[in-house]
């Protein structure tokens, strides 16, 4: 291989997600300090130079090349814990960030089934000592809240049943909750009651009479309330909710929450009927199927860890 393909390759196997080690290491491992020094100078975008002609890592890219190195281990501690103490652990991060994040909250609290939420509360309290409804309501101020303690405190009815009367009639108050503009979804009690109490089949019940009433799907009409549409989705469809946020994560120029995305969806699915179906809505949607998306992106170990896991499925 010439010089100038080992640098383009070694750079390849810097960048995407995770790092193609075999790559690394037999072209690195045999650079001699002359070749070191040149990828240096032919790598602006990693190296930069002072005024002193000193050749140094860019900052940015050392905490990045890190982060990629520990992708592969990150997913695989998350792979082997129990369920509950995953979604409990997620449940934690979640909160405990600057900016918390609503999403990881809701799509556990959505799409798990009641059991396994309930056993997801249980790990957290052993955990860390106190509910996740207390840490909710401590960590979150604004309007949220309310639903969110909601929804991680549902043990919903997961039998065949569904009143399809009762059901219209609730898809009726979406309509008018929408259509009043004094007030958002959220901060509707009735709204908060009907999507953290009713079962799943009743809410794809009251999705289907919404959209006889209206015209339009329920989560079209929530464009401008971020939260109420990703509660929506992940409770009536949720292998559209995954299939949207793994084609957005999986490329090149996002941020490491959205990286980090790939790894916490695919993981938390890899057990779940979940998966065959976020595959089949992925390559319908997309035009391209997960797996190939993913050799598209990802790298070395990490990228045959993810591969392996959604291959089960099949």
């Amino acid at each position: 291989m010439s010089e100038a393909n080992a640098y383009a390759a070694l750079t390849k196997a810097f960048s995407g997600l995770g790092v193609d080690e075999n790559l690394f290491i037999s072209l690195l491992g045999r650079w001699n300090p002359h070749q070191r020094a040149s990828y240096r100078v032919s790598t602006p975008g990693f190296f930069t130079e002072d005024e002193r002609q000193f050749q140094r890592w860019n900052d940015q890219h050392i905490l990045q090349l890190r982060q990629e190195f520990l992708r592969l281990k990150d997913a695989v501690v998350l792979y082997t814990m129990h369920p509950w103490e995953r979604d409990a652990r997620l449940f934690k991060e979640a909160l405990l960030l600057k900016v918390p994040q609503h999403n990881v909250l809701i799509e556990t609290a959505c799409t798990r089934s009641s059991e396994d939420l309930l056993g997801a509360r249980k790990a957290y309290h052993s955990l860390f000592e106190h509910s996740i409804e207390e840490d909710i309501a401590h960590h979150i101020k604004t309007h949220e809240r309310k639903l969110l303690v909601a929804l991680v405190s549902s043990y919903r009815y997961e039998g065949p049943r569904v009143n399809e009367d009762l059901a219209k009639a609730e898809a009726k108050v979406f309509v008018n909750a929408i259509k009043d503009a004094k007030k958002k979804l959220i901060e509707n009690e009735e709204i908060v009651r009907i999507l953290s109490h009713r079962s799943k089949l009743h809410l794809k019940a009251i999705y289907n009479h919404y959209k006889e009433l209206t015209g339009n799907f329920l989560d079209e009409d929530l464009d401008g309330e971020l939260i109420s549409k990703q509660v929506v989705q992940c409770l009536c469809a949720p292998q559209a909710y995954f299939s949207k946020i793994l084609i957005a994560s999986l490329r090149l120029d996002v941020d490491e929450t959205a990286k980090d995305s790939v790894t916490r969806v695919i993981v938390t699915r890899a057990d779940d009927n979940d998966m065959k179906l976020i595959k089949e809505e992925f390559h319908s949607k997309y035009g391209t199927t997960l797996a190939g998306k993913i050799e598209e992106v990802a790298n070395g170990s990490y990228k045959d860890f993810l591969l392996t896991i959604i291959a089960k499925s099949d």
